[in-house]
């Protein structure tokens, strides 16, 4: 499908959505999920993909939340569907085989933490601005925010962010574990491309299984946990990759990746 609202990009193993909506703080309306949702199927069926990073277009907003214009006309049961929708599409984020990376500059609320939060890593500008300030609208986050914060920063952390809706500045969101780095705003798109780089120089199919040990392993408990690594670990050995690139360490070279 044609993209308004977004652009995808790829550039061999890295592929880069954004979201483009710059006068609307980059709103997420219904069109926009839609958009993101045909593109995750362009990511899916594309077995080149290493590595997906989303941004926001512009120094004001990597996602300002969701589109406020869409959601006065919710009811009951459609207010249940457009959060479904919503988390369906976060969801497939949170699950591709590939490491999605978030790249935030300016505000990233509602909608827009949630997306970021789907994200395995985030990386923040130093004036971005992270929240769930849905309360103050009369509802609470529905595209997974009430989820996902509390398995990042725990239990107490999020239901303050939740209940009281305040806004939360990068360097306290570094300082509890919501972002995994700051880096000054006009340094954010080298920073993100340089740890994409860093992250694509490594084995195909052994980014995806640690992603895969690490997503699936803290729905077990230790033990179970522990069993899938020994799988996957088990499951690379012997691979085209593996010999590669334990030939490439004794050699002293790099190795030539294949994903195979």
């Amino acid at each position: 499908m044609p993209y308004e609202n977004i652009e995808l990009v790829k550039d061999a193993a890295l592929a880069w959505l954004t979201i483009k909506r710059p006068k609307a703080l980059n709103a997420l309306n219904f069109q926009t999920l839609d958009e993101m949702d045909a593109a995750l199927n362009d990511i899916e069926g594309d077995s080149a993909i290493g590595l997906l990073v989303i941004s926001g277009d512009g120094p004001k907003s990597f996602v300002a939340g969701a589109d406020i214009s869409e959601l006065p006309k919710l009811e009951g049961d459609s207010g249940l569907g457009a959060a479904r929708r919503g988390q369906g599409v976060f969801a497939r984020i949170d699950n591709l085989p590939p490491p999605a990376v978030g790249a935030g500059d300016g505000f990233a609320l509602g909608g827009g933490c949630e997306l970021a939060l789907a994200c395995d890593m985030r990386i923040a500008s130093d004036n971005a601005v992270l929240g769930l300030p849905e309360v103050k609208l009369g509802v609470i986050p529905g595209y997974g925010g009430t989820q996902r914060l509390p398995r990042l920063v725990g239990p107490g952390f999020a239901l303050e962010m939740v209940l009281s809706g305040r806004m939360v500045k990068a360097d306290e969101a570094l300082s509890v574990g919501l972002v995994n780095r700051v880096v000054p705003a006009e340094e954010l798109e080298a920073v993100v491309r340089e740890l994409a780089a860093q992250i694509l120089a490594n084995g195909p199919l052994a980014l995806r299984a640690g992603k895969e040990a690490v997503k699936e392993g803290l729905q077990h408990p230790l033990g179970g946990g522990l069993e899938l690594e020994a799988r996957l670990f088990g499951s690379l050995c012997g691979t085209a990759d593996q010999k590669e690139g334990m030939s490439a360490f004794l050699e002293k070279r790099k190795a030539d990746f294949k994903g195979e």
